[in-house]
């Protein structure tokens, strides 16, 4: 893709934003940006607005924006070529993508997958949707062997060309219906990650999900299918789930995935169950934080859904204490009634969607209002008691009292830790 001289407008000045910007200029593009916040910016700073358009012939969207705001429509009317960071990134790097998607289980998956390729002595990038750019990726210039990128729907949304070498569907449950119409054009947003595959490459599904199960994939592509219910046997040698890091029954479908993904560039049985056993593990997704009194705290604030939440307390056996709440992304609350009853003391809400987590969960356990964090987890502490878990799975999204998740998830560490 020739860039020198190109006169490119970035829709969104976040992360992913700032990054595009910096590989449009390092390839002779002339760059201007475009947020609706004053936002420091190295260049011309304009609004999402149609007008933003003048002496423009590439426009490069932040995942975060919706591609149906009327900046993007008009550009399509006037021809103007309309990416994402992500497709823009890709038609840069060489090396063999590894892509992975899905509801739930997007970065374990990632940061595993990658975790499994350096143990194999592969020099590798991760990134994407998980924090790092892929932009950063030909930023960094350095010849690597694969490259390994969470996707998000947004993301898939503006591929044109995008391909990977080695992709999976994890799963889809409701999500995101605040952005899509309905389930199914969710799924297939997902689904566009397996759309510029070729033979010989593979896709991993999730053989579990009928959703995924139900994917297209293109002549020749091997279709490798996983079901977290079973064991994985890769060379006849059953894979052993022991890492701290992987407990729970959605991080067998996470570690399924990941392992097939890197079977793809070879990796053998030995450096798969070497990586299993030596994975840290990601902040914010089931993170121990301490013990107190006996009473485990557990740091889950990247759980922004309820399918999320539902996995999540499957990895306990009983007596949490959960705290849930935040701004609603338009699932119900319901499903999880069955799952609390008998395992959940307590449910502690917080945020804007805590009256419907209220009104749907009544009687599954008992609930307390709480309103902010710190209430949460001060009243949690007297309630609590050893052999118990304290266990912050929101189910909703953090920017009604946070700046992200994580933001969420380092104030909850600092509050226990602040215990006495």
């Amino acid at each position: 893709m020739k860039l020198s001289g190109r006169h490119a407008l970035v829709v969104g000045l976040g992360k992913s934003g700032d990054a595009a910007a910096q590989l449009l200029r390092s390839r002779g593009a002339q760059v201007l940006g475009a947020d609706d916040k004053d936002l420091s910016f190295e260049g011309e700073l304009r609004r999402v607005v149609p007008e933003s358009l003048r002496g423009i012939d590439l426009v490069v969207a932040s995942p975060g924006v919706p591609l149906a705001l009327p900046i993007f429509a008009e550009a399509r009317s006037r021809a103007i070529e309309v990416i994402g960071e992500v497709e823009l990134a890709s038609r840069f790097i060489e090396e063999p993508i590894l892509g992975i998607t899905g509801t739930n289980g997007k970065s374990t998956t990632t940061a595993l997958c990658g975790h499994l390729l350096a143990t194999a002595g592969l020099r590798v990038f991760t990134g994407g949707n998980l924090g790092n750019a892929l932009s950063n990726r030909v930023l960094g210039s350095e010849a690597l062997d694969a490259t390994v990128c969470e996707l998000s729907s947004y993301q898939l949304e503006s591929i044109v060309s995008l391909r990977c070498a080695a992709a999976t569907v994890l799963n889809v449950t409701p999500d995101h219906l605040d952005r899509y119409p309905s389930l199914e054009e969710y799924a297939k947003a997902k689904e566009r990650i397996f759309e510029n595959q070729r033979a010989g490459d593979t896709a991993v599904i999730n053989d579990a999900d009928g959703r995924v199960r139900a994917m297209m994939t293109n002549p020749g592509v091997r279709r490798e299918l996983f079901d977290a219910r079973n064991p994985l046997r890769i060379e006849r040698t059953e894979l052993a789930l022991r890492a701290p890091a992987l407990r729970g029954a959605h991080n067998r479908e996470n570690a399924f995935a990941a392992c097939l993904l890197a079977r793809h560039l070879g990796v053998g049985i030995e450096a798969l169950q070497e990586g299993i056993d030596t994975y840290p593990g990601l902040p914010h997704r089931l993170e121990p934080v301490r013990v107190l009194d006996g009473v485990e705290w557990v740091n889950d604030s990247k759980a922004t859904n309820v399918d999320s939440v539902e996995k999540s307390l499957t990895a306990f056996a009983g007596n949490v204490h959960i705290i849930m709440g935040g701004r609603g992304k338009g699932a119900p609350y319901a499903p999880l009634r069955d799952l609390m009853r008998g395992r959940v003391k307590t449910i502690f809400t917080i945020g804007e969607d805590a009256p419907a987590i209220a009104s749907e969960l009544s009687g599954a356990a008992e609930i307390e209002p709480c309103g902010v964090l710190a209430t949460a987890v001060f009243r949690a502490r007297k309630r609590a008691r050893s052999g118990d878990v304290v266990l912050l799975s929101p189910a909703c999204a953090s920017y009604d009292q946070f700046r992200n998740f994580e933001d969420r998830g380092e104030q909850f560490k600092a509050l226990v830790r602040g215990l006495s």
